[in-house]
């Protein structure tokens, strides 16, 4: 983790221009940027053509080393849309080391009035832009763009993806050597798709004599304005002297790319399953989103108010990368929705209510940049939450509420996806390559996918019984809003949370109950939710009158959380038990082998579950690594993050434990 993750440091010519500081370069030409970007990368990697050639259904995957203003990302967006037919979709994969602060982006890209119908889009996602992956849907999930903030070198070794074109774009060679190296070549060649192009406006001898040597065939062709040459290659194909890069270990291997229909199931029509349903229905499949309850987000996605809170490690766990992701995200989906009904970015205060408290969130504030947390003294944490406080906390300002029915009804309203409620799927059998989900005798639908979103519940179908999935039943506490309670403006959390009123209504929780099996919300709870309130602030107690309310009339409703044994979701294709079992036998003399056998998949089922109570940060980008494994496209998440996310892994550690 990079504590500063530095925005770029600019200064603006008189023609205002950007210039960078830290690499005393321009980030485009003072002659014509459109016209260098348009003749150096779309022109040289033959876009044009390439666009229009494009099947209804077909995408197509650019890389780049160095984002910048991203203007090289708006000319190939322009030409997508003018060239590719209706249903093909663009990923532009980009890393960038000092990504560009949102005023800054706004002003370089002022400069291209032109391009504004598509500036204007990046603009309205770029909010909560952090380390590490970035995922933004633009153009309603025709064009996808995943930002790699962070080292090029650190970054790109983490992306799984196979990228038709590479735009190399960082500051000039001389400037900026470190994005000219054999090592980042290596990686370019490594995620080259096998007709891969790359183009760059440098001709220096020494970079195209390592982009050959890493498998590249380079040219160099005339320049435009006043560069005399430019570079433009293909690839032929990993160099015979140099030893292969390291493929997926079989059980985290990618499954064969769906081919037919493209028709899902989704069971399960909360925050998982809405998520699911939304991904893969902005890529054109037709989804059948099944629900046992009369309507959508029943159950745990149902409370008034779920928070944005980032449970966040020091050390750059695959879960902390996960949650930063995904809070990132999520973030950016809320802007589709209501801000102050369905949502409010109010902020999340998080209080350190003991030593042990205030040392984490110490170590947190020296391992993350300040935009999206830091430390508030007491006065100030006071301050910014409107209400009497006894100890300062962490502030995420980018965090808030949400209200996750509008989400999930945000995510199904989308028209390639039909609800199925009151449909209890009992039984899952597949029947001439068609999944299909029964109740009894009666056949619900059929699809040749599906995905597993229901909670705990999927462990009712003998396909996913194995997954070790629990439930946690939790219970809110609704508060009415009083004249002073209006002051409250974060949310604040100890061992429990309270929100700013929604429609008049406090929302206070949750419990956490592991043994229970009862939904009835009991006096006990909203007594024991009101003591949490009471460790938050003595004074909103005051504000809200608790202390005179008679618990018996308290309302409130309680709902199981889901979660898995290492606290990650459970994301991505399902294995056949037995069969992985004796697939790898041999792990259970040697961890250390990878046998040559292919994972014995169970064709087109797939599983969105255990988001425990991080669900609204983590379902929404866990559909979008759903679709990217059944859609062949790159993953929105660093690999190891998606293998530690995998079903498979449960089945891995029981054989290598040999339990």
């Amino acid at each position: 983790m990079n504590p500063e993750m530095p925005h770029a440091q600019l200064d603006w010519d008189d023609q205002g221009r950007p210039h960078s500081r830290v690499f005393d370069d321009v980030y485009f030409s003072d002659l014509s940027g459109l016209e260098e970007t348009r003749y150096v990368f779309i022109e040289q990697n033959r876009l044009k053509e390439r666009f229009a050639a494009l099947p209804a259904e077909g995408h197509f995957v650019i890389g780049e080393t160095g984002f910048g203003t991203g203007l090289n990302f708006l000319c190939a967006w322009q030409l997508f849309e003018e060239q590719a037919v209706a249903g093909a979709r663009l990923h532009f994969v980009s890393v960038e080391k000092y990504p560009l602060a949102a005023p800054d982006l706004a002003r370089a890209l002022a400069l291209w009035p032109e391009l504004k119908p598509f500036a204007d889009q990046l603009l309205t996602q770029y909010v909560a832009i952090h380390q590490g992956f970035q995922h933004l849907v633009l153009d309603n999930g025709r064009v996808t763009l995943t930002l790699l903030i962070g080292d090029a070198l650190e970054q790109l070794p983490q992306l799984d993806a196979q990228i038709d074109a590479w735009f190399l774009d960082g500051f000039a060679p001389a400037k900026n050597p470190d994005m000219w190296t054999a090592e980042l070549f290596a990686e370019l060649a490594r995620l080259a798709a096998p007709d891969s192009t790359i183009s760059t406006f440098t001709s220096t001898g020494w970079v195209r004599r390592l982009l050959n040597a890493a498998g590249f065939k380079m040219k160099r062709t005339p320049g435009i304005g006043h560069k005399w040459e430019i570079l433009r290659g293909a690839f032929l194909g990993w160099p015979a002297e140099t030893s292969a890069p390291a493929v997926a270990k079989p059980w985290f291997a990618r499954p064969p790319a769906h081919k037919g229909e493209r028709r899902a199931l989704v069971i399960g029509a909360g925050l998982a399953g809405c998520a699911s349903a939304a991904s893969l229905a902005t890529r054109g499949w037709q989804v059948s989103l099944l629900e046992r309850h009369d309507g959508i987000a029943q159950e745990a996605s149902g409370n008034p108010q779920g928070v944005l809170y980032l449970k966040l490690s020091a050390h750059g766990t695959a879960l902390s990368q996960l949650i930063v992701s995904g809070f990132g995200h999520t973030r950016r989906v809320l802007e589709h929705l209501h801000r102050g009904v369905d949502w409010d970015g109010c902020g999340v205060l998080q209080l350190a209510f003991n030593a042990k408290e205030a040392e984490r969130q110490a170590q947190l504030a020296a391992a993350f940049p300040e935009d999206l947390l830091h430390v508030l003294d007491q006065p100030h944490a006071e301050a910014r939450a409107g209400i009497a406080l006894a100890h300062g906390g962490l502030f995420y300002p980018e965090g808030g509420w949400v209200h996750p029915p509008a989400l999930c009804q945000w995510q199904a309203s989308h028209s390639n996806v039909q609800l199925l409620p009151h449909g209890d799927v009992l039984q899952l059998r597949k029947v001439d390559g068609q999944w299909q989900a029964r109740d009894g005798d009666t056949l619900l639908a059929s699809a040749p996918v599906v995905v597993l979103a229901g909670a705990a519940e999927i462990k009712r179908f003998t396909q996913s019984a194995d997954l070790p999935l629990k439930r946690i039943r939790g219970q809110i506490t609704r508060l009415a809003q009083t004249r002073e309670s209006q002051s409250l403006a974060t949310v604040v959390c100890a061992e429990g949370y309270v929100a700013p009123a929604r429609l008049g209504e406090h929302t206070l929780g949750a419990s956490f109950d592991f043994t229970s099996d009862d939904l009835t919300p009991t006096t006990a709870e909203h007594l024991g939710n009101l003591q949490l309130l009471e460790e938050i602030s003595s004074d909103l107690v005051t504000r809200l009158h608790a202390d005179q309310l008679d618990a018996e009339q308290l309302q409130g409703r309680a709902a199981f959380r889901c979660t898995s044994p290492d606290y990650l979701p459970i994301v991505g294709p399902l294995a056949d038990g037995p069969a992985f079992n004796l697939a790898y036998t041999a792990l259970a003399k040697d961890a250390r082998q990878v046998p040559d056998v292919p994972c014995p998949w169970l064709e087109g089922l797939y599983v969105n579950s255990g988001h425990g109570s991080r669900g609204l940060i983590t379902a929404p980008l866990s559909g979008e690594l759903l679709a990217a494994w059944l859609d062949n496209e790159p993953l929105p998440l660093p690999r190891a993050v998606a293998e530690a996310c995998h079903p498979n892994r449960f089945a891995l550690r029981r054989l290598i434990r040999g339990s």
